[in-house]
């Protein structure tokens, strides 16, 4: 019951610590028990909220890079609920910390700004995990750059 009641209180706070996340969507990604995130490219825009459910035990969150090092987000605990509201224009990349060796990663795209990929293809991770970010990079560039998308927000992955 104290964990509901957590989750609850952190899920409102979130939605109000900053006035545009008000009108914000939330994104929902779970942990699988596949070692890998629901949704492995998400499209958002400032102001969106992100939650990590734990469905599965032995995950986290960890970012690994930001548009700025300011706008990193604190790693998660071991299994338990994490939310972050992305206000700064760019790209994401995050990763559970047990799995990141095996590439268990995401991304997030803030307002379709593609400004900051130098940075993450410098990024330091195992030949696995760079295989894995490679390709999903290449994914979000090719849906992103799509000429049918008429929405501002690509279609989340």
């Amino acid at each position: 019951m104290h964990t509901i009641v957590k989750i609850a209180v952190v899920s409102v706070l979130a939605l109000f610590a900053n006035s545009t996340s008000v009108l914000g969507d939330i994104i929902k990604i779970e942990f699988t028990k596949f070692d890998a995130y629901s949704k492995e490219i998400v499209y958002i825009n400032s102001g969106d909220v992100v939650e990590w459910i734990p469905t599965h035990e032995g995950h986290n969150v960890e970012f690994l890079i930001a548009p700025e090092i300011d706008f990193l987000g604190k790693k998660s605990k071991m299994n338990e609920f994490y939310t972050l509201i992305f206000e700064e224009p760019g790209i994401y990349v995050y990763g559970c910390t047990p799995h990141l060796n095996t590439g268990m990663l995401g991304v997030i795209v803030v307002n379709n700004d593609f400004h900051n990929i130098e940075h993450v293809n410098n990024l330091k991770l195992s030949p696995v995990a760079v295989s894995v970010l490679k390709r999903m990079l290449k994914k979000a560039l090719s849906i992103s750059n799509d000429k049918n998308i008429s929405s501002p927000r690509p279609p989340t992955q």
